[in-house]
């Protein structure tokens, strides 16, 4: 595709005469032209054919129309195959599709809002997110963003920030996992929805850990009560914290179902309309310069900002990683010249990107309501994107710095 695809690029669509149609058919249907099983058997749908002298050619529309339909019906029938936990009690995470125990099954995940200035690096816990969004927190200070990180197993945090404040956006996601906020305060923009009736948040009195730095970035979220080695100051954990707040930490009323469509078998985005590839993906973050180099060794997007790979001192500092990256381009609403905002997430968008095992198509987005969940769609088809099992990354970004995104 080049040494470089802007994003505002023109569409790839090849078109195809009907030769080419019946080479790709026999293609997908014995695997023959790459070597590799394809996710489901078509082979029983495509019989043998007569060739008979006609006159009929099929235009360019149909040809793409029909591959289409293969592509997407592959796609559908790996997400319908049923399959069997690898041991008992045991079922596929509704944030990942991975395995995982069954005594998470109804529990509401959390939300934690972590600090990404450079400062609250390196990040405690991020390694064991589910979902990550990264996201303009102010339009001051070279549009800083902040993570907010989604977590089924928050038994298992023993300590997970640096945290920070919350803003009215994180309110309206969260929501979309009916998910319990977990933050350190906030601009009294946020006030209205704090009594939101769908809200859930803890805010402030975590743990202060003594780790040479200002104050704002040595509140940490743990799971059992902490003292402080140095200073000897008590703080209650997460699960005295729940208990107090009298939260109920199953799923409820605002809970509307899994967020995401998975694939139980491995696929790649294959020969879909306006596919590219998708090598390097460059944020349009000036602040943090967030980038994500494909690992073509694990298939996954390592993620980058600073100037170096992320990585986490709790998982052995290992990078930052994700399987499925969803880039969501919108608009946003400033509050005040100190930078405050809110995007409109509320609404819908044509301009979105879905990317996964090093290729990227072109999606669209749509919320219609702040409880409801944003739906992401394939741009060519209509349909509802499929992701693969593992962790996704997703991307807000601001409408009016949509050009500068890269992908290459």
């Amino acid at each position: 595709m080049g040494t470089r695809n802007k994003i505002k690029g023109e569409k790839r669509v090849k078109k195809k005469s009907l030769l080419a149609l019946f080479a790709l058919t026999l293609c997908v249907a014995t695997a023959a032209c790459g070597g590799e099983t394809p996710e489901n058997n078509i082979t029983d749908v495509l019989k043998p054919i007569e060739v008979i002298e006609s006159e009929y050619v099929p235009s360019s529309e149909q040809v793409e129309s029909k591959t289409e339909e293969v592509i997407a019906s592959s796609v559908e029938e790996s997400v319908e195959e049923p399959d069997i936990p690898p041991a008992e009690g045991l079922y596929r995470s509704e944030l990942t599709n991975e395995w995982i125990d069954e005594v998470y099954k109804n529990q509401r995940p959390v939300a934690v809002m972590v600090d990404n200035e450079s400062k609250a690096l390196p990040h405690y816990g991020v390694n064991s997110a589910d979902i990550v969004y990264e996201m303009m927190n102010s339009t001051a200070n070279g549009r800083v963003t902040r993570l907010m990180v989604i977590k089924k197993d928050y038994q298992n945090i023993t300590q997970f920030g640096s945290i920070r404040s919350v803003r009215p956006t994180n309110f309206m996601l969260a929501v979309e996992y009916n998910a319990v906020l977990l933050h350190d305060g906030g601009p009294f923009y946020i006030d209205e929805y704090l009594t939101r009736p769908y809200n859930a948040n803890i805010s402030g009195g975590f743990a202060r850990y003594s780790n040479g730095k200002a104050s704002e970035f040595t509140e940490y979220v743990t799971y059992e009560d902490y003292q402080n080695p140095t200073t000897g100051a008590k703080y209650p954990g997460l699960k005295k914290r729940i208990a107090n707040a009298g939260l109920d930490m199953n799923y409820n009323e605002y809970y509307t179902g899994p967020h995401f469509k998975f694939s139980n078998k491995e696929y790649d985005l294959g020969n879909m309309a306006d596919v590219i590839v998708a090598s390097q993906v460059e944020l349009p973050f000036p602040h943090n310069g967030s980038k994500l180099y494909y690992n073509a060794d694990s298939k996954t997007y390592d993620y980058y900002e600073y100037g170096q790979y992320h990585v986490d001192p709790l998982d052995d500092n290992k990078v930052t990683t994700f399987k499925n990256l969803i880039i969501q381009s919108c608009d946003f609403y400033e509050y005040d010249k100190n930078g405050y905002m809110v995007y409109n997430v509320v609404g819908s968008g044509e301009d979105g990107w879905f990317v996964t095992n090093g290729k990227a198509i072109p999606i669209t987005w749509s919320k219609e309501s702040e409880e409801a969940q944003t739906v992401y769609k394939v741009k060519a088809t209509g349909e509802e994107i499929v992701l693969n099992t593992g962790t996704t990354y997703v991307a807000i970004v601001p409408s009016d710095g949509w050009k500068d995104l890269e992908i290459k």
